[in-house]
């Protein structure tokens, strides 16, 4: 039976919230730190508005070299996200969407078809189920056999996070990804904040501090999180600004593998070979991992082994090395894991504006609700 946490959330975003613009955050609208590919944006153009409407994520997940992957999006809402992933995964991959608001799941299921015309596929790659992303498995969703799972915004909703990094883990392959934004706290969210139904909503009483997320993705079997983008969250309404006291809030989006659990892990010194799609020149795995095309390049074990046992494996030319390699990125370290720290040094923060941006991954400087869902059906 349905939390009433999981209650509110469904009245919340199914029936209260018309459009993205109600939203009383920026969340919905953080400037991304990197650009988004030309495919994804190439895609992006080619997804209904409607599906654009009630977009609600506070990031970009649209990791790189997706074709011919089984994709789920947890927390899909009106599918923007998937429709975009399925362009990308093509006719031989396929995406699923799991959704727990009625509402939103009828809403992305009506424009199937639509997408499917749209991309010139013979057939729809592309479902969307209603069901908790605690409980996948109620879902049909079976353990190891999903290259990618996406989620953008949407864990900060759910009163159980532990369980959905246990869900992902668990229907994850090995080498397999989990790449999500998600909002978080500068400290530990207290009680009292979590019982207001609209700070849970907007995810400000639901956000973990962030320090705890990293906390638990290891104890849970994931490789280190590597921090990918970041962006400061302005509260743009008073009351909610006042409840929150002296709490301030960033999105993050992370990547997360699932390594093989026997694996031998040892330093190397890795070439990147430029053949993946949009990245013929250069390749950044996170904010400090940055490989550019027939440049080698010393990495610690755990990177080493992300690129070894991943989808990334043949775009990359790996040599062990006999002892300690010194990576400069040093990734355990506060400056390459926390997103405020990101986001003050690429300074990105900004108010209410447009949800998808242009294709260089810059804001639109027209921040009014008619910008809102313009990179969206152009191709009409």
């Amino acid at each position: 039976m349905a939390t009433l946490v999981h209650e509110n959330v469904k009245k919340y975003y199914g029936s209260r919230l018309e459009s993205s613009e109600d939203l009383q955050t920026n969340a919905a609208c953080t400037l991304p730190s990197r650009p988004m590919s030309k495919s994804a944006f190439d895609a992006l153009k080619l997804v209904h508005p409607e599906v654009c409407k009630k977009y609600f994520g506070c990031g970009l997940v649209v990791p790189e070299k997706l074709q011919g992957c089984k994709i789920l999006d947890l927390g899909s809402g009106t599918g923007r996200d998937c429709y975009i992933l399925s362009k990308l995964v093509g006719k031989s991959g396929h995406v699923i969407g799991i959704d727990m608001t009625e509402e939103l799941v009828v809403a992305a299921r009506k424009y199937i078809q639509y997408h499917q015309e749209k991309f010139g596929f013979e057939k729809p790659n592309t479902i969307f189920v209603q069901g908790y992303m605690e409980r996948l498995h109620e879902a049909g969703i079976q353990s190891n056999t999903l290259d990618v799972l996406v989620s953008n915004c949407v864990i900060c909703l759910c009163p159980d996070k532990k369980a959905v990094l246990q869900e992902a883990y668990r229907v994850l392959k090995e080498g397999g990804e989990f790449y999500f934004s998600d909002m978080y706290a500068s400290k530990v969210v207290p009680e009292n904040l979590k019982q207001d139904p609209v700070l849970w909503g907007e995810g400000m009483g639901g956000s973990l501090y962030w320090r705890d997320l990293i906390a638990l993705v290891k104890d849970i079997g994931f490789s280190t999180p590597r921090l990918v983008a970041a962006s400061h969250i302005m509260v743009h309404n008073s009351e909610l600004q006042r409840k929150a006291g002296d709490i301030v809030y960033a999105s993050g989006t992370y990547r997360l593998f699932k390594l093989p659990k026997n694996s031998v892990e040892v330093p190397a010194v890795v070439t990147y070979k430029g053949t993946v799609p949009d990245y013929s020149e250069q390749l950044d795995l996170d904010s400090s991992h940055s490989f550019k095309r027939d440049v080698p390049v010393p990495v610690d074990a755990e990177t080493a082994a992300v690129l070894r046992f991943s989808r990334f494996s043949d775009d990359f030319c790996i040599q062990s090395c006999g002892g300690p390699v010194t990576d400069q990125s040093c990734p355990l370290q506060d400056c390459h894991l926390s997103p405020f720290l990101l986001a003050d040094r690429l300074g990105s923060s900004i108010k209410q504006c447009s949800k998808t941006g242009r294709a260089d991954g810059t804001a639109s400087s027209d921040c009014d609700a008619g910008e809102a869902t313009s990179s969206c059906g152009q191709g009409e």
